[in-house]
């Protein structure tokens, strides 16, 4: 792989505006090359004597007076009572051929690495500053399990001591790992040289634990109703082990996302400085000049690579969280700091082409069986589509839904979109495409199984009525699928169920959740899945009422119960998602949500408009059915092109769409636009009531509720897509992690 390939791929994708831009580097790089060739011919078939440059950059040049071709300057100034470095480079050759061309590219190779160096020791100061927060909370920590052990035993209370010095940060000049646990010099004193924080380290009981509070980080609806009685977030100290425990967990939490910071910003610095070395021996060989090591030096002595703060806060990080959360056991502890992958095996791509072969399979021999047959043309055809077909197609919307899924995962990949970080998924925990189309394409092949055994299309001629065994099939297999999703043992990506079921949890919830971008995005893939969730208002009716038994559905179309519920259960996705708006209008005191709110009352609106008028044919019904959908279809659609997915914007490069794009081509942009305005008028078949002889009127909804899934799924690529496009112009690609304790004078200073 070449380097700027490999370059790119290792960028943190929120960052990457703040990376070295080696791709337009070279730009200039071609213009020398342009520049020499035309000012002499015959050198383009000479050897360049700079061809061996890159094998000399640590030697010591001879007679550098002679041969200097660049001089690096390094102006200083005091901005806020901070000192600011920039370098500026000289370039001696101005006359030479291709003289402007290296006067551009130093001029911009000076511009991104000044840019690099800033931005690096900005994040490095802010490293600083939450390094100096978790020394704070290793205090109360130390300080609380110290009181929750003398609380066990108070004959320890003398007996008990604690080195705080071995528990925080150092940012010394050593490197070496092998003595990190002497270390004893910490940030905190190096960045609070007062005397409260002496009398902290001499007895942190007395001094700590007397300026602490408990967070309250895990919310519940309890929480939610405290805080709208403007009841406090924190809760009083009780030296339990349970809270201890709580604390511990929180903190250990905390502590492995900053060593994870830490190690981006180490590999920030390293990929960097690499970028400037390739690029200088590109343009050392080209231009036939000896400048590199000249560049080099500058940046050897930059803050961008001499300062060792990242490299022994993460010594530290490593010396606290072994000796306070690994019970010393090194390997344990590095084991919990790494970064955990995901690992792509052999077993699960060998697993989704089997599973794809068995489905596509069982759908050849479902339609030869129904041909061979002539189930089509049978007396019972009717009476199948009314009742079976409506339970079985749940499971085609769910494995449409997951394919869908699985195909945005692989673009999102493919164009660099963090999902995995917008989704704040556990780390090494998130599913590729490979693992969600192994579990669509598993739960195909067992549906398409069910059809087959349950595709008889007549009943017993003596009791006139079906199998019990065979009628209970779909049921079976729900039941099968919901013991999977509940399943509590570490199996069958136990992590991954339990982040959906805990998303689903707060959207069936809401408002008294705070929302999240996966618990509003959750909720978004429900609307499209109004009529999954109707079929699992038929299972309940339809096997409730017992007309399983003779396959009917009388019960079901007669019982006004049931005629209630289906207006009910087709507006619970969209009402959970206005409730979701309202939450996050007095949480965040945006308008923005207010008007989105409305979107979702509209639809609301629209949908039981329509419903009613399927059930009550009639003018009136007609009509106001019409306008209310037109109205929120045009509101809706709006906003998803607009709002969820950033385009239509004015004076941007890229017109009528927006000013950064991932895919590379503008037409599926375009495309993705159309389309969305097409699918979104699928409701047009319910009021203009259309028809088609060889299609059952169940079909005919199946397949508008199969369109309305694909528009999602498209919906989905674009709105990530555009908040991967914020994250980045935030530079933001950490998550907040809450501390556990918080301290009075820190309250007063937010206040």
């Amino acid at each position: 792989m070449r380097f700027g390939k490999e370059f790119v791929s290792q960028m943190i994708p929120e960052w990457q505006e703040a990376y070295i831009d080696y791709a337009y580097l070279k730009t200039f790089l071609r213009d020398i090359q342009a520049s020499r060739n035309i000012a002499n011919p015959s050198s383009k078939n000479r050897p360049s004597f700079a061809s061996n440059l890159t094998r000399r950059y640590n030697r010591v040049a001879s007679s550098v007076s002679e041969n200097q071709d660049i001089v690096v300057n390094t102006v200083t100034w005091t901005n806020d009572n901070e000192l600011e470095t920039r370098y500026e480079t000289v370039f001696l050759k101005v006359g030479e051929a291709g003289g402007d061309s290296e006067i551009a590219f130093f001029k911009t190779l000076d511009r991104e690495f000044n840019k690099v160096n800033s931005f690096y020791k900005l994040k490095v100061e802010t490293a600083r500053t939450e390094a100096l927060a978790l020394t704070k909370q290793m205090d109360a920590l130390i300080a609380f399990r110290r009181k929750v052990m003398e609380k066990k035993n108070p004959c320890l209370s003398d007996a008990v001591s604690v080195d705080i010095n071995a528990f925080t940060f150092e940012t010394g000049s050593s490197s070496d790992t092998s003595k990190f646990k002497e270390q004893r010099e910490t940030l905190a004193d190096l960045m609070r040289n007062d005397e409260t924080a002496k009398n902290e380290r001499i007895d942190p009981q007395l001094s700590v634990l007397e300026r602490i509070r408990m967070n309250k980080t895990r919310e519940t609806p309890l929480s939610t109703i405290k805080n709208i009685i403007k009841k406090p977030k924190q809760e009083e100290l009780e030296f339990t082990r349970h809270n201890l425990k709580k604390v511990e967990e929180r903190l250990q939490i905390a502590f492995i996302e900053f060593y994870q910071k830490l190690r981006l910003l180490k590999n920030y610095s390293f990929l960097n400085t690499l970028a400037v070395s390739k690029i200088l021996k590109k343009y050392d060989k080209i231009a036939a000049r000896n400048a590199g090591k000249t560049y080099m030096e500058m940046v050897d002595t930059s803050y961008l690579t001499s300062s060792d703060e990242v490299n022994n806060l993460m010594l530290s990080v490593e010396s606290t969280f072994i000796e306070h959360f690994a019970n010393s056991n090194r390997s344990q502890g590095m084991n919990l700091l790494r970064p955990k992958m995901n690992k792509e095996r052999h077993r699960i791509t060998f697993s989704t082409g089997f599973f794809f072969g068995c489905a596509i399979s069982l759908i050849v021999a479902l339609a030869l069986l129904i041909h061979a047959r002539n189930i089509l043309g049978t007396p019972g055809q009717r009476t199948y589509m009314e009742t079976m077909f409506p339970l079985y197609r749940f499971f085609g919307f769910v494995v449409l839904h997951m394919i869908m899924y699985a195909a945005n995962i692989y673009f999102w990949r493919r164009y660099r979109v963090n999902y995995s970080f917008i989704f704040e998924f556990k780390q090494g925990t998130q599913l590729g495409y490979r693992h969600v189309l192994l579990l669509s394409f598993g739960l195909g092949t067992l549906s398409l199984c069910a059809v087959l055994l349950n595709l008889d299309m007549e009943m017993d001629s003596q009791t006139k009525d079906y199998r019990t065994f065979t009628e209970l099939i779909p049921l079976f297999l729900l039941v099968l699928v919901m013991v999977i999703v509940l399943l509590p043992f570490n199996i069958l990506y136990r992590s991954s169920r339990f982040f959906f079921l805990s998303v689903l949890f707060r959207c069936i919830a809401a408002p008294l959740y705070k929302v999240n971008l996966a618990d509003f995005f959750l909720a978004d893939q429900l609307t499209s899945q109004v009529q999954a969730v109707r079929s699992l208002e038929f299972y309940i009716c339809y096997y409730g009422f017992g007309d399983f038994r003779h396959r009917r559905r009388n019960t079901c179309r007669s019982n006004d119960v049931f005629t209630t519920f289906y207006f009910i259960v087709g507006v619970i996705p969209y009402w959970s998602r206005f409730l979701q708006c309202i939450r996050r209008t007095f949480g965040d005191k945006d308008l923005g949500h207010v008007y989105n709110a409305i979107k979702y009352l509209l639809i609301i609106v629209a949908s039981c408009l329509r419903t009613a008028y399927t059930l009550n044919r009639g003018n009136t019904w007609n009509i106001t059915a019409w306008v209310f959908s037109g109205v929120a279809t045009f509101y809706a659609t709006y906003w998803d092109i607009v709002v969820d997915w950033g385009l239509l914007r004015r004076g941007c490069k890229n017109s009528f769409l927006r000013e950064k794009l991932l895919v590379p081509h503008k037409t599926v942009y375009h495309a993705a636009m159309v389309l969305n305005v097409v699918l979104r008028l699928v409701w047009l078949q319910t009021l203009l009531d259309l028809k088609f002889s060889f299609l059952h009127r169940e079909t005919m909804v199946a397949l508008m509720a199969c369109l309305e899934i694909v528009r999602r799924g498209i919906w989905n690529f674009f709105r990530l897509e555009n908040e991967h496009l914020n994250n980045v112009g935030r530079f933001r690609a950490f998550k907040s992690v809450p501390l556990p304790f918080t301290y009075y004078e820190d309250e007063h200073q937010d206040n």
